[in-house]
């Protein structure tokens, strides 16, 4: 399995030092040379038999026989250990990795949030963090990761990556846009290889900055600049999985996919912000998985459904980003975009050029008839979610199903069922415990969700952090600073 960028393949982005890599040559890095994403050069594709086999296979079983068509230069053996160090029990809470709730008829509930933070994150981010310090340990090297989180991203990579051989994490957060407990399950950890800085302004100032630092390639490769944010295409291919696991569970196992009248088929809602985890869904379908539609859920800050409704893609700025109770996905520039992009355009670098001199200049760019048609055969659906519909719908799972959701997975519960087929299942990805997010829960059920025992001492614990401006210069000083 080789890897392209999204910008570098052909004319006029066809830089000698962007031919295609393996994937062990880019698991450190964050964007490539030339500014773009890595993708695999093609998607490896998953035959019906495969699927039957894959089935029967526990979480672990499945992940290895994913990932290995991904890091095939990554030894079995060493991979396949790897796998089994990271879903376990201790890790997830049960050896049932991906729980499937089945809430009524074809409607569920696939629960990605049982891990050391208490969200979806952790699903890639536990194996990244002992992949990242095996790759390490074998090249004698050092990586100091840079990224940026609306909220989940920063706590998962952080609990994956303390302690790590070689490691140092530089994680940027905006400043009181975060939750609470967010917050804390960051600022508080003391770990001398993570430092928090939290950022005036939003979460695209952090990502624009994260963007900015990763392109300056002389400061990159002084300081072993690396990334674990969904720009890293190993937590894509990681998410996969679970897209795989999500679908056995919600289909009949004991017939083949193609036995059925609706020929298998599933369909997943996701809230999303960054688009990498609907990305990781989309490229599950690319490998043949039978997914009818990836229904894409936004909050008020609803671009990426401006987009698969009327071909526009145009970022807000600044005051146009609204804070809303479900912060994770309070984003506008949705960096996984781009490799989407690239596909439905053809993988035509000319093309890329074109969209993306629109949107550094214009601020926006808008598709062809053709372009949207394709992204109409991928499958895409999008509606969005404001406050009260997160209100009503935690309030109607909770009062329905005896579940508690968080707002995130309201946004996608709610937009999920406007668009529900029922001789479809339809599964909806549970991104985070609700105890992240305890004042919109107490707002909608009238009570705050218990706490686990372990984080019960978060509201005590010393904070520590650094404040700076959303200046990449600014951030660039701090982590030399804390390099030497």
């Amino acid at each position: 399995m080789r890897y392209i960028s999204t910008r570098g393949k052909a004319e006029p982005f066809d830089f000698a030092h962007d031919k295609p890599k393996g994937f062990s040559e880019i698991l450190l890095e964050g964007l490539a040379a030339d500014g773009g994403l890595y993708v695999p050069e093609a998607y490896p594709q998953v035959s019906a038999d495969e699927l039957t086999a894959m089935r029967r296979m526990t979480y672990p079983e499945l992940a290895f026989a994913i990932l290995s068509k991904y890091a095939d230069d990554i030894p079995a053996d060493d991979l396949r250990r790897i796998v089994n160090e990271t879903y376990t029990k201790e890790n997830f809470g049960s050896k049932e990795i991906a729980l499937v709730k089945k809430l009524e008829g074809n409607f569920y509930l696939l629960d990605l949030c049982q891990g050391p933070t208490l969200a979806f994150k952790d699903m890639a981010l536990q194996f990244l963090g002992r992949l990242f310090e095996y790759a390490l340990t074998k090249k004698n090297e050092t990586l100091n990761i840079l990224g940026a989180t609306s909220g989940d991203t920063g706590s998962s990579a952080e609990y994956a990556m303390r302690g790590r051989k070689g490691i140092r994490v530089f994680m940027l957060s905006p400043l009181g846009r975060t939750s609470e407990f967010q917050r804390r399950q960051m600022y508080t950890l003391q770990d001398e290889n993570i430092f928090n800085i939290a950022t005036r302004g939003t979460f695209d100032d952090c990502q624009d900055i994260v963007k900015q630092i990763n392109g300056d390639a002389e400061f990159k490769k002084k300081h072993h600049l690396g990334a674990v944010n969904s720009i890293n295409w190993a937590r894509i291919a990681t998410q996969v999985v679970y897209y795989f696991r999500g679908y056995f569970k919600a289909t009949d196992s004991t017939r083949s996919p193609q036995a059925k009248s609706n020929s298998g088929q599933v369909s997943f809602a996701v809230p999303t912000g960054n688009f990498g985890n609907i990305l990781a869904g989309y490229v599950a379908k690319r490998m043949g998985l039978p997914i009818k539609h990836l229904i894409l859920a936004t909050n008020e800050n609803n671009v990426l459904e401006e987009f698969f409704k009327t071909g526009v893609y145009r970022p807000r700025i600044g005051k146009e980003v609204h804070a809303t109770s479900s912060p994770s996905m309070d984003i506008s520039k949705a960096s996984n975009f781009e490799r989407y992009v690239f596909d439905f355009v053809g993988r035509d670098t000319k093309r890329m050029a074109e969209l993306w001199g629109d949107l550094n200049k214009k601020g926006s760019f808008e598709i062809s008839s053709d372009e949207r048609t394709r992204t109409t055969e991928n499958g895409f659906i999008a509606g969005s979610s404001t406050h009260a519909d997160r209100l009503a719908t935690i309030r109607s799972v909770y009062e329905k199903y005896n579940v508690l959701i968080d707002p995130h997975t309201a946004d996608g519960v709610k937009v999920g069922l406007e668009h529900r087929q029922t001789v479809v299942p339809l599964v909806c990805i549970e991104t985070a415990q609700p105890v992240k997010f305890a004042a919109t829960i107490r707002e909608a059920i009238g009570r705050e969700p218990a706490v686990p025992e372990k984080f019960k001492k978060l509201g005590v614990l010393p904070e520590r952090f650094q404040i700076c401006d959303a200046d990449a210069e600014e951030v660039k000083r701090f982590v030399a600073g804390a390099i030497i």
